[in-house]
């Protein structure tokens, strides 16, 4: 009796654990989100990031304060000679939470780890060519995200993407969609919608986008997308997301029905800003 007695409490007791656990994060989340945005790092979001200035005053308070939780919760590790310091830090955090705005989030579930390298790193990728003859090549990469908790990014990169914040580029962008993207699995271009948005729509608009990038790039004419998002719907669903940030007037105006799914999915419309 004692035995069943002991296993029906220890039941219980994980049973309670699991289903309070996210009322546990979420209560400490909000501690965070209440403590006092730092000065220094306020200092870094107007030195690094240009259009903080622009947005609206309740974007940019929810934006600090995405920022606090995201450093609360992410590790920030240094490689080739980087040490972490608070402007890295600040830094990427500002550009991956620009992402989670005006919306529900989990703050990258599955990101566990942040990979700092001092500029593009180099990666040795196998691959074969079209007579089947498989050979590796060394590739330099400015940032990657993995599906098992890490994303990798180059400083210098990351840098030079904040600094100019109307190019089209930025690698933490980049990299912060692709987690949206694996959210529910392997990233396929087509990441968690909201309850407002369907995915018929969305395949529609952004599978016509992309096989109008794909002709472009073998007519060798120019395009508002790095020619890096024809590699694959992921690769474009990444590059769509820093054009609909850093390019926003001129998203629309060329292709107002990604811009809508853009700004339907992300829930800012930086037109305004």
């Amino acid at each position: 009796m004692l035995s069943f007695l002991f296993l029906f409490l220890a039941g219980a007791l994980c049973i309670s654990f699991i289903l309070g656990r996210p009322y546990w994060r979420e209560y400490k989340r909000n501690k965070v989100r209440d403590l006092p945005f730092k000065k220094e790092w306020r200092k870094v979001i107007q030195q690094r990031m240009p259009y903080f200035k622009k947005m609206p005053t309740h974007l940019q308070l929810q934006l600090k304060q995405h920022i606090q939780v995201f450093l609360s919760e992410k590790k920030f590790i240094g490689y080739n000679g980087v040490n972490i310091s608070d402007e890295i830090r600040v830094t990427i955090a500002a550009q991956a939470c620009l992402l989670l705005l005006n919306r529900k989030t989990d703050y990258y579930p599955k990101l566990k780890t942040v990979l700092v390298y001092p500029r593009a790193f180099t990666k040795q990728q196998k691959t074969a060519n079209t007579d089947g003859v498989h050979f590796t090549q060394n590739l330099a990469l400015a940032g990657e995200s993995w599906g098992f908790g890490k994303i990798v990014l180059s400083w210098q990169d990351t840098l030079n993407g904040a600094y100019d914040p109307n190019d089209g580029h930025n690698v933490v962008i980049h990299e912060f969609a692709h987690q949206l993207d694996q959210e529910d699995g392997t990233a396929n271009g087509a990441p968690i919608l909201g309850k407002d948005q369907n995915y018929d729509c969305w395949a529609d608009v952004f599978s016509a986008q992309f096989e109008q990038l794909n002709k472009q790039v073998a007519a060798g004419e120019h395009s508002i997308f790095d020619y890096y998002g024809a590699t694959n719907p992921a690769e474009f669903f990444a590059v769509a997301s820093e054009v609909f940030f850093e390019k926003s007037q001129e998203l629309k105006y060329e292709h107002p029905k990604l811009y809508q799914q853009l700004s339907l999915y992300y829930r800012v419309d930086p037109t305004s800003w």
